[in-house]
């Protein structure tokens, strides 16, 4: 089984992925995301989800991934220590790469933004409960979350 340590999350690291955005602090200029935010369907509507997760301890085996076509993926912390992030370009196939999946911690003050078409592991919170706003794109067909097993599991250990 292949075994991967999570990386500090950057938006050079992370960035053929998606796009990663700090805290903003006192005094800057409101972050507006309109251009990150992808939606290939005419017909699909922006749902904004308010959700809590439980933490999930390392080591971690990845067994699947997901990935939403169509449309980003947004995720903001709203209450959060630090949380996971796991991803994978397609290979040849479509079907995520396991040789060249990639891990990431990230601190809870830092959203990030999945690309459309990127395939990742589902949300993990570390250390303690999460609650995130998850905003995505959906028009209610299958293509809107697509769950696939991987080649082989991972193990994520620090």
């Amino acid at each position: 089984m292949r075994r991967i340590k999570p990386e500090p999350i950057s938006p050079e690291r992370f960035g053929p992925f998606g796009d990663v955005y700090p805290p903003r602090q006192v005094g800057e200029a409101r972050l507006d995301l309109m251009e990150e935010l992808q939606n290939a369907r005419p017909g699909a509507r922006a749902r904004l989800s308010l959700i809590a997760v439980a933490p999930r301890s390392l080591p971690l085996v990845a067994s699947q991934m997901e990935r939403h076509a169509h449309s980003t993926q947004t995720f903001i912390p709203v209450d959060c220590s630090s949380y996971l992030v796991l991803v994978a370009p397609h290979t040849s196939e479509g079907h995520p790469d396991v040789s060249k999946l990639r891990a990431f911690e990230v601190p809870g003050s830092v959203a990030i933004n999945y690309r459309a078409d990127t395939w990742h592991f589902p949300l993990s919170a570390l250390d303690r409960n999460a609650r995130f706003a998850v905003l995505t794109f959906v028009d209610g067909g299958k293509e809107d979350d697509q769950f696939v097993p991987l080649s082989e599991p991972v193990t994520i250990d620090r």
